[in-house]
């Protein structure tokens, strides 16, 4: 650990590895204004539709990159660094030979829908395929987007994990959990750990007990020695062995979580949205969990050290910002997304009547639809780009108030406003188009990003480091701006009932084909049949030998 200079305040350094950057800012304790920063772009790869890919390897480099230019930036205060908070994109899914520290595949992004046959499987497997059968044990329901799911499938159809599972060679990880092994030693005795915030979205973590399920890793049959530890949000894991001109002792926390924090979110009943690729809405329900039955998840907010954990309700919406980016990349809409989409809506005065569901990999919350896909409806010979990128800022509105109608319904008493962040909010139209659209007040940091904020909050007030009063009154707040309703009652439910119609006719657009769910049964009594090697099935000659060698969920 390098020596801090006497007389100057301790600094924490914060690690945000987020969906398309990885950033490293460095805060003076007790302060909401970053001392320093640098942010690299990171390369999503797509080799088939519906498929979203990154190289673990590149993150990592990003990360290292970032530190290095930060101690350039701040010279020799870098000695004043006392703790590091790592903060990331969750459900990514990372596996990597331990022997070597090379990643098996590229990492499988969050928002990847290649797991939709694995999905089926495990459906296949529950009564009346029912997609929150395991609710009550995770709080998650059924879908691609949970990283138990990316797993099995990297288990299943890649060769070279399979054996590194079977050599007990294999680890497994979310992004934090890869960049924390790494910078503690790697194959030299790195960390494998994550959070419990983490933990709470790969669909294995049993949410009341806060340890992998057993029921969960038997029905997935994934082998608890490739998963990490599970720690809390907030407690000294390790000093860091990168050879910079600070070390560092770890913390580490789920973005969205951190966001919660940073927003400072902290009693029940409070929640933020965060606008970013997507967008997501979390409400702190206190040390309580509340089972959704109105299609949100139950996850873990954050947990202290040893401090009671804190949960909260969650609806992730999968295309908020990457729909902008849709407008500028594949429709040529826009040059600059952030200065163009809302300087090109305020052109029209409303959509005209045009309505767009962004469903590119189907809806989230509260859906749960993997088989909608996107639609734009309402088209009349006299409408515009204006009037569908206006559309799209609309749509991430209403995506929202979905996830606040489900809230209300779970909890019985409606938010009174909404704290907002993420890099869309800069977009002062859609700030006012989310009032407008959910009847309630938009209090907007003027920190677009306030997910690093809350990590250092979490790294700075862990037990030993104590830099940092979470209990105390904020010396220094961040400003903020608020967004008031303009809108009548009657004139945002006529709206939102017609984008309630729009969604209905985005469901059912994608078909699976018809494949034969291999369910233990079925697998059994193959296996069973002598010199069995071949199955005839409706797409002709099956190579079982091929198949049965692999196993199956």
């Amino acid at each position: 650990m390098a020596r801090r200079n006497s007389g100057e305040p301790p600094l924490i350094g914060v690690i945000d590895a987020g969906t398309r950057t990885v950033k490293f800012c460095v805060f003076p304790s007790q302060h909401t204004k970053e001392l320093a920063e640098h942010t690299v772009d990171i390369t999503t790869y797509t080799p088939k539709e519906g498929w979203s890919e990154q190289d673990p390897k590149e993150i990592l480099n990003a990360v290292k990159s970032c530190m290095q230019q930060v101690v350039h930036q701040i010279g020799p205060q870098a000695r004043s660094v006392v703790t590091l908070g790592i903060t990331n994109q969750r459900e990514t899914t990372i596996v990597w030979d331990k022997t070597t520290g090379e990643p098996l595949h590229n990492a499988i992004v969050w928002s990847d829908i290649r797991t939709n046959t694995t999905v089926d499987i495990i459906l296949a497997k529950v009564p009346d395929n029912n997609t929150n059968y395991f609710k009550q044990i995770c709080g998650l329901p059924i879908s691609p987007y949970f990283s138990a799911f990316k797993l099995k499938w990297l288990m299943h159809y890649v060769p070279q994990v399979r054996k590194a599972v079977k050599a007990n060679k294999c680890l497994f990880g979310t992004v934090d959990t890869w960049i924390l092994w790494n910078l503690t030693g790697g194959t030299e005795g790195g960390l494998h750990i994550t959070d419990v915030t983490n933990a709470s979205r790969t669909f294995l973590m049993n949410i009341e007990l806060s340890n992998w399920d057993p029921l969960l890793l038997h029905t997935f049959k994934i082998p608890v020695e490739i998963l990490p530890e599970i720690r809390s949000s907030s407690e000294i894991l390790r000093e860091s062995l990168q050879r910079m001109a600070f070390g560092g002792r770890f913390n580490i926390g789920g973005n969205q979580q951190a966001s919660l924090v940073g927003q400072r979110c902290m009693k029940e009943g409070q929640a933020k949205n965060t606008y970013r690729s997507g967008c997501f809405l979390l409400y702190n329900t206190g040390t309580s969990r509340v089972q959704s039955t109105h299609g949100l998840v139950t996850t873990v907010a954050y947990k202290f050290g040893n401090a009671p954990t804190v949960y909260a309700l969650e609806g992730s919406v999968a295309v908020a910002g990457a729909a902008m980016k849709w407008l500028r990349d594949n429709m040529g809409f826009i040059k600059d997304v952030q200065k163009d989409t809302e300087s090109l809506a305020q052109e029209v005065f409303n959509t005209g009547d045009v309505y767009f569901v962004p469903a590119f990999n189907g809806l989230y919350a509260p859906y749960w639809r993997k088989d909608a896909r996107g639609i734009i409806c309402g088209l009349t010979a006299f409408s515009t780009k204006q009037h569908i990128i206006r559309a799209a800022l609309e749509a991430v509105c209403f995506q929202t108030r979905d996830i606040l109608e489900a809230m209300k319904k779970d909890c019985g008493i409606p938010l009174s406003k909404i704290h907002v962040d993420g890099k869309m909010t800069t977009n002062n139209l859609l700030m006012q188009l989310q009032a407008d659209i959910s009847g309630i007040p938009v209090i907007r940091a003027q920190s677009q990003d306030i997910t690093a904020l809350g990590m250092a909050i979490a790294a700075g007030a862990a037990e030993g480091i104590d830099i940092w009063d979470i209990n105390a009154e904020e010396r220094e707040l961040v400003p903020s701006d608020t967004f008031l309703p303009t809108s009548t009652e009657d004139e945002r439910d006529a709206r939102y009932t017609k984008w309630k119609m729009a969604v209905q006719r985005s469901l059912g657009w994608a078909f699976a084909k018809k494949t034969s769910i291999m369910t233990e049964e079925r697998y059994k009594l193959l296996a069973s049949i002598p010199g069995g090697l071949y199955l005839i099935s409706s797409f002709g000659l099956i190579a079982l030998s091929q198949y049965l060698s692999a196993e199956v969920v």
